[in-house]
């Protein structure tokens, strides 16, 4: 696959990041769309929530042309909805059979195999819709945002409460001082997980999965239906616990009010300017699943203006009551904590919020003006973006940075801490063992 890529899209070697990136030279990214024009999508991973991502974009007019996915049972609805659509079970031979065919990807796998599908996609310059997390390790999402930036497609990850106008509106109002100074956050989840251990039994693979192609580049494992349909995102080779699952929804109000994904800009040096504090404190430590409670607390140093901030992140925990200001916390939170009062969104996907405390902001209409662009929808808004009209409010930027920390709660969750990371650098400072957890070995014939 590698050689046929590299014959078709004239691509030439550099390196960003530490990581050797392809950037691509080929005048299909400077494609010019009109209003009306439709995008020529790819599908893989079309059951479950990928079914929901292709319905709506099918719905807005958009040409469904290929479709992937290991698991033909699962599919096998959407391809009898979209039957001009050509199908496949390997995304590679997809795009060795349709690359020019093909305008933007949409991925709705595991997280496991994420990155792998988004970066040979991004790299044939084709536009990515990827859910979240974005990836399954903190290396994996380094490079997801990378090589969007090396390669200039639009990019948007699948936390669709970012399109919510009241999720922007909290935004413009903490980073407008709304709140003061905030040096302070907390993110919480209502439940936690189960630790796992692998099964030993060795069921027969059902005769409509492909499990080799499944796995991808995890490591190799016999089948067993405890992995599947959506039990994979409880074990750790193939998925995020619920702090990952969850929280690129539930913690997107506070990380982009305190402008987190500043430290993670092109360009900055290795320095105690972007190295991040952290450590966890699991209820135990299990290897194939996630424990079943846990905190994990972070030190983010100064970001310009901004003064540095502690956040933290619980499962199945919540922070002290005394911090809610008298205001009964529900099973998910987002509050971001300030000088001057605090912002407190109680649903998973961030897409309503108060201020607290109640009796100080009692009738508040103020606050600064609109400053974020309102969205069409958080699908529409990729859609035009990818017709050069506008951008998309969580591209890899984002959300590449955000998956990054979520994943590095993860990680410590097997390592004890407190453990230094250096975003510059993308490595841990203080500890080989949690160094070598950044990423995992992919098994033969897959590769970033």
């Amino acid at each position: 696959m590698n050689t046929r890529i590299a014959r078709r899209t004239f691509l030439r070697q550099s390196t960003l990041g530490g990581a050797g990136l392809l950037i691509l030279n080929d005048a299909r990214l400077a494609r010019a769309y009109a209003a009306n024009d439709k995008l020529n999508l790819a599908g893989i991973g079309v059951g479950g929530q990928g079914r929901g991502n292709l319905d709506n974009f099918a719905g807005q007019g958009q040409n469904l042309v290929a479709l992937c996915d290991v698991d033909q049972a699962r599919a096998g609805d959407i391809y009898q909805k979209h039957p001009s659509a050509r199908a496949f079970t390997d995304f590679r031979r997809m795009f060795d059979a349709m690359e020019r065919e093909i305008d933007a990807v949409v991925i709705s796998t595991p997280d496991h195999t994420h990155a792998v599908a988004a970066v040979a996609a991004m790299r044939l310059g084709k536009h990515v819709f990827c859910e979240k997390p974005l990836t399954r390790t903190v290396r994996e999402a380094r490079v997801m945002r990378e090589t969007a930036l090396a390669t200039r497609v639009v990019t948007q990850m699948g936390n669709q409460g970012s399109a919510e106008p009241r999720l922007r509106r909290a935004v413009e109002l903490i980073q407008g001082g709304v709140l003061g100074e905030v040096r302070e956050a907390h993110v919480w989840f209502d439940g936690g997980n189960e630790p796992l251990t692998r099964p030993t039994e060795q069921p027969a693979i059902p005769p409509t999965l492909d499990w080799d192609l499944w796995l991808g580049p995890a490591e190799a494992r016999p089948f067993h239906p405890a992995y599947l349909p959506g039990s994979w995102r409880g074990w750790r080779p193939f998925g995020s616990g619920i702090v990952g699952d969850f929280g690129c929804h539930t913690g997107n109000i506070m990380f982009r009010a305190l402008n987190l994904a500043d430290l993670w800009k092109p360009g900055a040096a290795s320095s105690p300017k972007t190295v991040v504090r952290f450590q966890a404190t699991p209820s135990e430590v299990t290897a194939e699943g996630y424990p079943r409670s846990m905190r994990a607390d972070f030190e983010f140093p100064a970001r310009g203006e901004r003064p540095p901030a502690k956040v933290s992140l619980y499962a199945k925990e919540r922070p002290r009551a005394d911090l809610m200001l008298g205001y009964p916390p529900g099973g998910w939170g987002d509050l971001v904590v300030g000088s001057k009062g605090s912002l407190y969104s109680d649903c998973p996907w961030n897409t309503r919020f108060i201020l607290l405390p109640e009796a100080q902001f009692d009738g508040f209409k103020g606050g600064p003006p609109e400053t974020l662009p309102r969205s069409p929808g958080h699908h529409r808004e990729w859609v035009d973006a990818c017709k050069g009209q506008g951008q998309t409010f969580s591209p890899f930027e984002i959300g590449g940075p955000l998956t990054e920390m979520l994943q590095l709660a993860n990680l410590a969750t097997l390592v004890e801490g407190p453990l230094e990371y250096d975003i510059a650098g993308g490595r841990i400072l203080n500890s080989d063992r949690a160094d070598s957890l950044l990423h995992r070995q992919y098994r033969a014939g897959w590769t970033l």
